[in-house]
């Protein structure tokens, strides 16, 4: 081995040291395992009650080819028992998503009317106590029928299908925003809407106006604890601007509606490309955190920070940090050259100390071709890779940024990809499905492999407040049978719990897994 090879591998092992790790304080507790009637189905939501209930709504598949034909309700008590379910034989058009809000169980659903020659949006809602649903209609926009009408991926919206319509809930879910973009005869409308989670409706905002230049995809949004102002962030995609090889066609944008009107700040600093951007309101102050790059083609070079004033949108103060030597050696090892792109936003975690820890993945789809039977058909495949999780303190400046290479491809059901964010004190936790054990990319670096399979282990992974990260395998495929949702649980944070759902054809299982509070040491 030659001198600079020999200096290299000893920088290389200085930066990355293994140190044994010793137990992360989380432990699981495992539900009774019941029989199912519906083999093909689909976690619609995932909620809890006042009571610590468990409240799965799910939706059932018949027939051939798989259709669905109702939603199936599932109540636990807090000891994980199945105390009751229903049979909600209502399939719907366009369900969007459940929750629950004093003692109420909604379900929102988009449908097209043809008597009235609109789309409306209902919500199924019943008591938890007596399972008897009514029917509610919150909008009614008239348009012609469209072949998809609901922006499913708010990412890549479709503006040129007459009718286009997106539901983003808060992360509490305590309220939701609804946006609309259709035709009113030749005219081209957007409408804005905010209700809470009791449907009270508290703002309506035509913003047609700002889209005689530009199409907007609203990616995440922000409420304001009254709810009487909301903040949309999102790309706006410029319709006739011309633009030079180095532009990009759409830039970030952040709305603020109120009952005074709309405010919009741009994040178009020269030379600088944000990514990914996610607007925060913590004790008063509004936050933007995410990605940037310094090429109009997505390769991300680090993170960037944001004060805004909460009611003008003027911008504070902004710090971009250069990603560090330590996260390029998590994620690329000795590889030089590399590029870092295709991060989406998932959890935001604020500290005691008002530090922000998020997370981010790299998720991506790519289309293929099965061949059966002398036919081949496309498949999209959906690839859920690293995930990136950075701190940043109450001034903007990073700390440190992680790498947790990983990588997953789904056709099915994401629900048993991605993984799951849990911030407790200074330290985040991760909630992964794996192969048996990870696999070494080389002497300090590993990948966690392709989770949902025959054999599930759930794996948890540990960064404390320095930056230390550790791992260890929480639940092995020996004691639970099923594959587990692993990015879709319910969330307690007042006691530190996460109940994941476990299920595979007829069986079923309930997985409570606890945090607790025990240092570890690390991965350095």
């Amino acid at each position: 081995m030659n001198t600079l090879k020999c200096l290299f591998l000893l920088l290389f092992v200085s930066a990355f040291s293994f140190l044994k790790a010793q137990d992360i304080a989380v432990n699981y507790s495992l539900g009774e395992t019941y029989s199912d009637r519906y083999k093909y189905s689909t976690v619609l939501s995932i909620s809890g009650s006042a009571n610590n209930e468990t409240v799965i709504v799910r939706t059932y598949y018949g027939g051939m080819p798989l259709r669905p034909k109702g939603h199936f309700i599932e109540k636990y008590d807090a000891k994980m028992n199945l105390v009751e379910d229903y049979n909600n034989k209502y399939a719907g058009q366009y369900m969007v998503d459940g929750f629950i809000n004093k003692g109420q169980l909604y379900l929102l659903e988009l449908k097209y009317n043809d008597n009235t020659l609109a789309y409306e949006y209902v919500v199924h809602q019943s008591s938890l106590s007596n399972f008897d649903f009514s029917e509610k209609k919150l909008l009614s926009i008239p348009s012609k029928e469209v072949e998809n009408p609901l922006a499913i991926s708010k990412f890549n919206r479709n503006f040129g299908n007459g009718f286009s319509t997106a539901v983003h809930f808060n992360k509490e879910k305590s309220a939701f925003a609804i946006t609309v973009q259709h035709r009113q005869g030749s005219d081209a409308k957007y409408s804005m809407f905010l209700f809470e989670a009791d449907l009270k409706k508290q703002l309506e905002y035509d913003f047609t106006a700002e889209t005689k230049e530009k199409n907007y995809a609203f990616e995440n949004i922000a409420v304001s604890k009254d709810f009487k102002t909301l903040y949309f962030m999102g790309k706006a995609f410029f319709k006739k601007k011309r633009f030079s090889a180095k532009e990009r066609r759409f830039q970030y944008e952040l709305v603020r509606i109120s009952s005074d009107g709309h405010q919009t700040q741009q994040f178009d600093d020269k030379g600088r490309f944000p990514e990914s951007l996610k607007p925060i309101l913590n004790n008063g102050e509004l936050l933007v955190v995410g990605f940037y790059a310094d090429r109009k083609d997505n390769r991300y070079n680090g993170l960037v920070h944001f004060k805004l004033n909460p009611s003008s949108l003027a911008i504070e103060s902004k710090k971009y940090n250069p990603f560090s030597e330590q996260f390029m050696l998590d994620k690329f090892g000795r590889q030089v050259n590399a590029e870092i792109k295709n991060l989406i936003f998932k959890d935001v975690f604020v500290t005691a100390s008002n530090d922000l820890i998020f997370s981010a993945e790299e998720y991506f789809v790519t289309e293929s071709e099965n061949s059966a039977r002398n036919t081949s058909k496309k498949v999209n495949r959906y690839h859920y890779n690293d995930i990136v999780c950075a701190k940043m303190n109450a001034a903007g400046t990073m700390v440190w940024a992680r790498n947790i290479n990983k990588a997953e491809v789904t056709q099915g059901d994401e629900a048993y990809a991605s993984y799951t964010a849990y911030g407790k004190d200074n330290d985040m936790y991760f909630f992964i499905n794996s192969g048996e054990n990870p696999k070494k990319l080389g002497k300090d670096r590993i990948i966690f492999k392709q989770g949902f399979s025959r054999n599930p282990n759930m794996f948890v992974i540990k960064i404390d407040a320095a930056g230390n990260l550790g791992y260890k395998k929480l639940i092995d495929d020996k004691e639970v049978r099923l594959p587990i949702m692993v990015s879709k649980p319910l969330i307690n944070s007042a006691i530190n719990t996460l109940v994941f759902y476990a299920k595979r054809g007829s069986k079923k299982q309930l997985v409570k897994v606890a945090v607790e509070d025990i240092s570890t040491t690390s991965l350095k």
